[in-house]
């Protein structure tokens, strides 16, 4: 196969070179309320395609990878003196596979886990390209069927308004679930 970003032949969909220069994770942090953050490796800019890949099906390999050099990472320096659960939002396979769900899956780690299937949105209407009035007047309209007296981190793809993670970050609450900060994988920074 090619590679999708030099298009040389690879036997990864992205060759170790192009993942070795071009996708090298920066942290960004936001502060999205008072002292609560989200925390993202990558602007929106940067990885557009990868991200975009989600809607097709090399996507799932694609986000494995961009997983692996930014989650995976990150899960091998956390540390915290209680176990931590990584909270995929709405880990839907609308697409033969969650993207959410894989990003988790890559923080797994002697302090955190993933837990999947409890955070749902009951409205699936698309927010892709919308602005922020539209997205408090659309909720997601989260359903929460996990334990309560817990920590967490939600975990995203990307980060726009912040209005999806303030949504579940609020419905969590009140489920007694302490949620300590947001990772996603990209931020919109224009």
């Amino acid at each position: 196969m090619r590679c999708l970003s030099c298009e040389k032949l690879s036997f990864s969909i992205i060759c170790k070179k192009c993942q070795s220069t071009l996708l090298v994770p920066n942290f960004f942090k936001k502060e999205l309320e008072k002292d609560f953050f989200v925390y993202s490796f990558y602007s929106y800019e940067e990885i557009e395609p990868y991200i975009l890949s989600k809607y097709y099906f090399h996507g799932d390999r694609v986000f494995n990878i961009l997983a692996k050099l930014a989650f995976a990472k990150f899960a091998s320096n956390f540390s915290y003196p209680s176990l931590v659960y990584a909270l995929p939002i709405d880990d839907h396979t609308r697409h033969d596979f969650s993207h959410t769900a894989i990003l988790a899956r890559h923080l797994n780690s002697p302090c955190i886990k993933p837990l999947y299937n409890t955070l749902k949105a009951s409205n699936i209407v698309k927010y892709a390209g919308k602005d922020l009035e539209f997205r408090q007047k659309n909720p997601r309209k989260f359903l929460y069927k996990g334990s309560s007296n817990i920590d967490v981190i939600l975990i995203d793809d990307l980060i726009t308004t912040g209005a999806t993670i303030l949504e579940a970050k609020k419905l969590l609450k009140k489920h007694n679930v302490n949620v300590l900060f947001a990772l996603t994988l990209c931020a919109f920074r224009s």
